[in-house]
Formats: C-alpha cells, structure tokens, sequence
C-alpha cells in the first residue's frame, strides 16, 4: 500500500467537511433566510441531519436504510414548506441539504449491491432532489414567476450528473472485480499444471519403490519396511496436493519448475535479471537448501521471486535487489528487497492498480503461505512470502 493514500485519503476528507461547512454558512446568512416563518428554519436542521447520515461512519444502519430515510424525510419536508408557507413566507431550498443528497445519491448508485435496490434508491433519492425547488412555490405563486420550474430543471441535470458519477465508479470497481478474478484463475490454471507434473513425478517415485519392495521380500525383507514407509509418506503428500487444487484446471502454455530443481531455477532466474539490473544478490541459507518442500511451494517460491523481480524491473529501475530464502522455525521465509529507484517514479513501488501481487497472495494462500508487500524506511519495497515445510523422513534420499 501507498504511504501517500491515508494522506490523500484524510485530506479530501478534510476538504469535504469545509465545502459541507460553508454551504451550512450559505443556508444561514444568504439573503432572506430566515425570514422568521415558521418553516424557514425547518432546512437548517434537514442539512446537518442528511451531513449526519451521509458521513456517519457506522455501518448499520446500511446506506440503503439511510438514503432511503434522508430521501423520505427531504419529500416530506418538500411537501409541509410548500403547502403550509404562505405567500409571505419564503420557504428555504436548503443548499447544504441539497448537495448532502447528490452525493448520498452518487454512493448509492456505485455501492449499493442489488441493481433492483440501487434502482428503486436512487429513485427516491432523485424524486427528492428534483422536488427540492417547489419550496418557493408560494414565492413563484406570488411573482407570477416559473423560479421553481427553473430550480427543478436544475436539479434535474444536478441529479443526472450524480448519477452518472456514481455509475462510472461503479463500473470501474465491477471491472476491476472481473480483473482481479481473472488473474485468480489464471494463477490457479498455472498451479493445476505444476501440480499435474508434480503429482506425476511422485505416482512415478512410488511405483519404483513398490517394484523395489516386490523384488526384495523374499532376498532381503528387512529393507521393504522403510520402502513401504517412504510410499506410504509419499502417497500421503500426494494426495494432500491434489486436495488443495481440486477444482483447478490445466493450461497447455506453461513450463515449470522441477521437483528438486528450485535453487538452480533460482540461481538462474536471479543471473538473468542481473544482467539488465545491476547490484542483485541472490542468498540462500543451507537450512533451506537441506528442507524438504512440497512440489508446487517450490514452484510458488520460484514464482514469488520472479514476480517480485518484474515488479522491480518496472517500477524501481536501477535499485539494488536482495534476494534471501531462510528457515524460520518450520516456515520457509522468502524476501525480495529493493533499494528506492535510482530515478524518481510517478508510479509508486510495488505499482498502482496492477494485479500481480493479487494473484501472487492467490498463489501463495493456495499452498498454505502467506505472502506481504509493503514499502520500507529506505524508499524501497519489500515482498515477504512463507511457505510449510515437510517433516524430514528416515531414510528418504530427497
């Protein structure tokens, strides 16, 4: 996350309360209001409440509930200022009130989940911001004007750009959706793959050992107990693979990392990036070089190092990179560090609206990992991931 966005975030919040304040200040001190009729002050007190409802940082009621009680209670307030203000008594339009429900409007249209509920509150909501101007109707009644018909004209293209914004955002978070659960798929369909070569390489480990074992009972059946105890294991860890993507499907397009081959794969991919990129490392502890993974971590391990490369690559160019691989406890540990760019980016680390990292948490969680991304006090942007081990067997070679 962007260290920037809670700033960002804080000051537009900053600059709504003031625009919301002064509209309350124009409410009040605009020229002739109030007037001193009973229902000229009834606004005052509609615009805080509607701020109340628009901003109130609770989650119940939901926004459904509260649009829908702002919506009802501004009609209602339309209808008493317009039939009980005589002609001499200017009823208030309320402007703090009015721009309370257009964007209480435009977040019920980009929030709001049920399309058939969206519709039916953004409705009501509509019918109260258009209904706003019949406030002055006593006053038109006595200028022989239109100034309401003109006010709900107003209103009208106010609530349709409302509208619209609301619905563009909504689009954009509907399309990002799809994005990040297309790239979810993608991860998935790339795992069923390493998993299917995986699975195929144990089936072919446990079939020799069971050869082995058929061989030797009879010349030297003191060795068939620890060959039925490696294909017991190694069915075991089978089968714990195939549980955890079951319902993933194979891609035909994808190459992988073999079983036994991931610190070589490592040492490789490493080399290659650093003959584009200077000052790369690549440390690998013997703790970790001596433990026994599952197949497909060892392919999530090549895969967060390779993603965590890329993303340098784009977004920190120039920046030293050091990647290390450590045993913690029973967790193999994986970072990717990088130095701040050489020269200043205008897309920060880690990149912005990107969904790499989306599928690469996907990736991870699917083998029992847990992945962060995170900038540091240096500029920079680290990438952590750690993955279970497997328990050491007697006598196993791997």
């Amino acid at each position: 996350m962007n260290s920037e966005t809670p700033m960002r975030r804080r000051a537009l919040i900053t600059a709504g309360w003031i625009v919301l304040g002064l509209l309350g200040l124009l409410d009040v001190f605009a020229k002739g209001v109030p007037d001193g009729g009973r229902t000229s002050l009834l606004p005052m007190v509609s615009g805080p409440l509607a701020c109340m409802a628009l901003l109130s940082p609770a989650r119940r009621p939901s926004v459904q509930v509260r649009a829908v009680l702002v919506a009802g209670g501004s009609l209602v307030l339309t209808a008493v200022i317009a039939m009980w203000s005589g002609p001499e008594s200017v009823g208030t339009v309320g402007v703090l009130e009015s721009a309370a429900l257009l964007v209480l409007l435009s977040r019920v249209v980009r929030v709001v989940p049920g399309p058939r509920t969206a519709v039916a509150v953004s409705a009501a909501l509509t019918a109260a911001v258009i209904a706003v101007p019949l406030r002055w109707l006593p006053t038109a009644i006595r200028d022989d004007g239109d100034s309401s018909l003109n006010g709900c004209l107003l209103m009208t293209l106010a609530a349709g750009l409302a509208l619209a914004w609301g619905l563009r955002a909504r689009l954009l978070e509907e399309r990002r959706a799809r994005d990040i659960a297309a790239v979810r798929q993608r991860q998935r369909l790339e795992l069923a793959h390493d998993l299917h070569d995986f699975v195929a390489h144990h089936v072919t480990g446990i079939i020799v050992q069971a050869n082995a074992a058929r061989a030797l009972q009879h010349s030297a059946p003191e060795q068939v107990g620890p060959l039925l105890e490696n294909i017991s294991r190694s069915g075991s860890e089978t089968l714990d693979s195939m549980r955890r993507l079951v319902r993933v499907l194979r891609e035909d397009d994808h190459t992988s990392v073999r079983p036994g081959e991931l610190w070589p794969e490592l040492a490789r991919l490493v080399s290659a990036f650093s003959d584009d990129e200077a000052d790369v490392h690549l440390q690998v502890a013997a703790a970790a070089r001596e433990a026994r993974l599952a197949p497909e971590v060892e392919t999530s391990v090549h895969r967060v190092a390779q993603e965590a490369l890329t993303n340098v690559r784009r977004h920190a160019p120039g920046a030293a990179v050091a990647v290390r691989v450590d045993l913690d406890g029973h967790r193999l540990r994986v970072e990717v560090h990088n130095t701040a760019p050489a020269a200043h980016q205008a897309v920060p680390l880690g990149g912005r609206g990107g969904f790499g990292l989306v599928g690469l948490r996907e990736r991870v969680e699917a083998v029992e990992g847990t992945l962060t991304a995170a900038p540091t006090d240096d500029g920079g942007w680290q990438v952590t991931a750690a993955f279970p081990v497997l328990a050491a067997v007697a006598g196993s070679p791997t």
